[in-house]
């Protein structure tokens, strides 16, 4: 991949071990996942272009800022739509696709079943929404189809991952930065992340 961004911010980590613990309950474990993907959201966007003009405050003129360029998000379904509501937060008029990928459980392998996603994709930053980045198989697919939809400058935020999911990321879309909070130690047989926290997706939408 073209870099790795790893948050080791001590708020974040303590976050994440909160969400790794098997007891959180599912109220408790979708709000840490929005307040981590506020932080991934921060980093994500810290070169967007802005243009300058100003403003008259109630002591003088100021010069400011303002965003330039639009930001697209697109969670890949289920899990990813936990991480919008945060994103949202730091990005309010960011527009909203969705990317419906499931894992096959015998192959492993992505099968896509649904995607919407704005016109003009290549007018901004393209940020995809993944809790997990394991294998890596979803989000390669996610990133593909964007690609051929007109996707130009992709971000992946992802709240942990797998030096395997790094990896197949890294072959197929090296030009795909990813944002992160802990890199685990790989994948488990069943292709789980370890040790992770479980199916983000299970976790979040209470269907245990």
């Amino acid at each position: 991949m073209r870099s790795i961004h790893c948050l080791s911010h001590p708020v974040a980590l303590e976050k994440i071990g909160r969400l790794r613990d098997k007891s959180t309950d599912v109220p408790e474990f979708r709000q840490i996942v929005r307040e981590l993907a506020i932080a991934l959201a921060i980093e994500a966007t810290r070169d967007l272009t802005s243009i300058d003009y100003t403003v008259q405050t109630p002591v003088a003129p100021a010069k400011v800022t303002r965003i330039a360029e639009p930001v697209i998000l697109v969670p890949i379904l289920r899990a990813g739509l936990g991480m919008v509501d945060g994103m949202l937060q730091w990005l309010p008029e960011a527009r909203v696709g969705h990317l419906g990928m499931y894992r096959d459980p015998q192959t492993l392998s992505p099968v896509e079943y649904y995607a919407n996603t704005p016109p003009e994709l290549n007018r901004g930053i393209v940020i995809v929404l993944d809790p997990m980045l394991a294998t890596g198989g979803s989000a390669a697919a996610a990133l593909a189809v964007l690609k051929a939809r007109g996707a130009t400058r992709i971000k992946l935020a992802a709240i942990i991952a797998a030096p395997e999911g790094i990896a197949r990321l890294g072959e197929l879309h090296p030009d795909v930065e990813l944002y992160t909070i802990a890199v685990d130690e790989g994948l488990n047989s069943h292709g789980y992340i370890v040790p992770g926290l479980g199916d983000a997706g299970d976790r979040i939408f209470g269907t245990l």
